[in-house]
């Protein structure tokens, strides 16, 4: 939202007023203020209003996400203008990016408002006050169970309109993909939220229920802890492809495309999802090796010699080397070494055939070897898909295994491939000599005729 259309403030400032309007009869007089555990009392707001900050701030440092059990336990305690209330000190003060930061919060405020609101009133329509003050499971799930429903529902249908006014991202396929993203997190949420209700209006009080909370700040935490890995893994990852990308801009947006590819591949030949995303690292970074060939080779205007050529073909053997404490690349880096060698046997670096290949290396070798026909280059125009998959048939059997060439014909017959010009601007390297259009190709490791 850091260059957000007008249509899209519009519609931000819409839901703010509407939110606006349903919190305003949250403020009662002290006169009428029910005992405590009762009704809307000031001091549970207030609570309930902390909790959700203190669960808040440090969730939306991490992650893109927020903490629920605290406003859906306030949904099932109070009546929705007070519960809808709980919401906005931990959304106006939550962290954000710098840019558009205060907008942000603003809608974020809104959009809890109005779903806490919309859960809190689907809660006491169905009678779900009185079945957390006098639990009678499982029937007590039953209105807990809707409120949860139209607060996901009220949550995804404001983030899709949000998403189509400011990207123009289709309002179906936008909202499907919103609404089951948040469905199960909302859901184990709700159930938190329900037994802190529950335990809040017990004989023990307000103290027995933030024990609830307990288990859940600590699960938080260790979500954190492994989208934070996770975020250190990308950055890892990024900073090698750039390095690549820089040092040899013709090929700037290969590695992308051919660990798109490989997941194509990995994916139509059924395997598990962790698998598959190892493979699409693994296309990212088969040629991170080339980091440690001299730029002089890589960017060399006219045929290679055979020393040359032996140079270049050192580069699988320099990316296993350069990946070698990078942990969490498992079989990645068994593909990165491997991904020149031949069913044939001719390959390099080590000449291995057949399945002696590891299976990793035989899908990025393909993967590989179409982007590398389908882009354009300074050199040479794209290949067709049609006379690219032709060829991989051709050399199947021989170069590829003719299994995953097969994996990825059905891909592309599904899915489509729509391809970049991944040639790098003559103007941007002046001091580069632009080669000449037959010339580069011959004698170069790698490059599929």
């Amino acid at each position: 939202m850091e260059t957000v259309p007008g249509r899209a403030r519009v519609y931000v400032a819409g839901v703010t007023v509407c939110a606006c309007v349903l919190v305003l009869p949250s403020a009662p007089s002290p006169a009428s203020l029910p005992s405590p555990g009762v009704g809307p009392s000031a001091w549970a707001v207030a609570l309930l209003a902390v909790l959700y900050a203190a669960g808040e701030l440090p969730a939306r440092r991490r992650l893109a996400g927020t903490f629920y059990p605290v406003l859906l336990a306030g949904a099932f305690l109070l009546p929705p203008p007070a519960a809808a209330l709980v919401a906005v000190p931990g959304a106006l003060l939550s962290h954000g990016p710098r840019r558009g930061v205060l907008l942000r919060r603003v809608w974020r405020a809104a959009q809890l408002v109005v779903a806490v609101w919309a859960a809190a009133r689907t809660h006491g329509a169905l009678g779900g006050r009185g079945a957390v003050a006098a639990p009678d499971f499982p029937w007590a799930l039953a209105p807990a169970g809707a409120a949860v429903l139209v607060f996901c529902l009220v949550l995804a249908v404001l983030d899709t309109g949000v998403l189509a006014l400011a990207e123009r991202a289709p309002v179906a396929r936008t909202w499907r993909a919103v609404f089951a993203h948040s469905l199960a997190p909302v859901a184990v949420h709700g159930l938190a939220g329900l037994m802190m209700a529950v335990l809040w209006r017990s004989p023990y009080g307000p103290v027995a229920a933030l024990l609830v909370l307990l288990p859940m700040y600590v699960s938080w935490w260790v979500f954190a802890q492994y989208h934070r890995e996770r975020a250190a893994h990308r950055a890892t990852i990024r900073a090698l492809v750039q390095a690549v990308d820089i040092k040899d801009g013709y090929t700037r947006g290969h590695s992308e495309r051919v660990g798109r590819a490989s997941m194509m591949i990995a994916r139509e030949l059924g395997l598990d999802e962790d698998r598959v995303e190892v493979l699409r690292l693994a296309g990212i970074l088969h040629d991170v090796g080339k980091l440690g060939v001299p730029t002089r080779l890589l960017r060399k205007d006219g045929p290679l010699t055979p020393e040359e050529r032996r140079v270049i073909e050192l580069h699988p053997e320099y990316g296993h080397e350069i990946t070698r404490g990078i942990s969490f690349l498992g079989e990645a880096r068994a593909a990165i070494l491997h991904h020149h060698e031949r069913l044939d046997g001719s390959g390099y670096p080590y000449g291995l055939s057949g399945t002696q290949i590891p299976e990793c290396a035989r899908v990025v070798a393909v993967a590989d070897a179409f982007d590398a026909m389908t882009s354009t280059r300074t050199y040479r125009r794209a290949r067709p898909v049609a006379a690219a998959v032709q060829e991989l048939r051709r050399c199947a059997g021989a170069q590829f295994d003719p299994t995953m060439v097969e994996a990825l014909i059905r891909a592309l017959a599904r899915e489509g491939w729509h391809p970049a010009v991944t040639a790098e601007e003559p103007e941007r390297e002046p001091a580069v000599p632009r080669p000449r259009r037959a010339s580069r190709s011959r004698g170069r490791p790698g490059v599929h005729r």
